[in-house]
């Protein structure tokens, strides 16, 4: 089976997009693949974190992947500062990696805006981290968003760079896996911005946390306007409200928007919102009710982590210690 690491940030709590996006794949991925799912707290801290929401939010995202079906049993679960290896790979990938490669990163752009000065030199050098999680396991496969892709083409120079400057073929090239559906989940109060945990309004996302009430309230008040459903999907390309909520009602169901369109053409939002709630809560309900009740046995969940770092620890460290090697330490 091909490895694969899936990495996502334990800040804030995940929502509906980040679950169909990326947390529903990954349970899928576990039938066909070994998996290696890692709560990246290490790219978390390129902006600032509270130190005590930081360790909250890594036990409940542990919480939430257990309660959506990540098995702990047969893969690998682990928060990423536990395991020595990604940090020691990452400096080794900051003196591979060029200045002008970095320099392209859009995401970085996005993020920093004009204040590039102000932020973090993690922030900027964090692709190359992302690259050295991905190859201290030497995985061939990284299910990621398509904003992700440009960071898993750098990886690939990186490695490349890597084994032309040792004249090895160490590091394999990696293969982003793009899922098909949902990789866009918009804002329930803007339908032209992707969801997202940083939105200070709670009302533009579904929450894994949110119970069935508090998930039909959101999807009631999500803005939409005052056109009927279309009959073809090409009737949505103005509509960014429309399309999302019919985008989401097509994924958590696993149909097309145009079956959802054949069903619901003509009617008003009232009754399609109503339905669309209910079939978001028969999937979201039952992971927040048992994220909750994992939530009350931190001790388990540290456990959990403790063992996944060990198992994680045990690929990684001949993997970077021959890499080390490679570089000239000694070792």
């Amino acid at each position: 089976m091909q490895r694969v690491f899936s990495g996502i940030q334990p800040s804030g709590i995940p929502h509906l997009g980040n679950y169909l996006g990326a947390i529903r794949n990954w349970v899928t991925l576990q039938q066909d693949h070994e998996c290696i799912f890692c709560l990246v707290d290490m790219h978390a801290i390129t902006v600032w974190q509270d130190p005590a929401e930081l360790r909250e939010n890594t036990l409940r995202q542990a919480a939430i992947l257990l309660a959506a079906g990540i098995n702990p049993e047969q893969h690998v679960l682990f928060n990423q500062s536990a395991v020595t290896a990604h940090a020691r790979l990452a400096w080794i990938f900051n003196c591979v990696s060029r200045l002008g490669w970095l320099n392209r990163m859009t995401q970085f752009k996005d993020k920093a805006g004009k204040n590039r000065e102000n932020h973090s030199a993690g922030l900027y050098v964090y692709p190359n981290l992302m690259a050295a999680d991905i190859l201290t396991y030497k995985a061939t496969r990284v299910p990621v968003g398509d904003d992700q892709r440009q960071h898993i083409e750098l990886a690939n120079d990186i490695a490349q760079k890597f084994n032309n400057d040792y004249g090895v073929e160490f590091f394999p090239q990696i293969e982003a896996i793009i899922p098909p559906a949902a990789a866009r989940v918009m804002s329930l109060r803007d339908g032209t911005k992707k969801m997202s945990k940083s939105d200070p309004s709670a009302q533009s996302r579904i929450e894994m946390t949110d119970d069935a009430d508090t998930i039909s309230q959101k999807i009631r008040r999500a803005k939409t306007d005052s056109e009927p459903l279309p009959s073809e999907t090409e009737g949505l390309t103005e509509r960014p409200e429309a399309r999302n909520l019919v985008g989401l009602y097509a994924a958590i169901s696993n149909i097309t928007a145009q079956e959802v369109l054949n069903e619901y053409n003509g009617s008003g939002f009232g009754a399609f919102k109503d339905a669309l709630a209910e079939r978001l809560s028969v999937t979201i309900s039952p992971i927040a009710d048992e994220t909750r009740r994992l939530l009350d046995n931190q001790d388990h969940l540290l456990n959990v982590l403790r063992k996944g770092a060990e198992r994680a620890s045990a690929i990684a460290e001949p993997i970077v210690s021959e890499a080390e090697k490679l570089v000239g330490f000694l070792k």
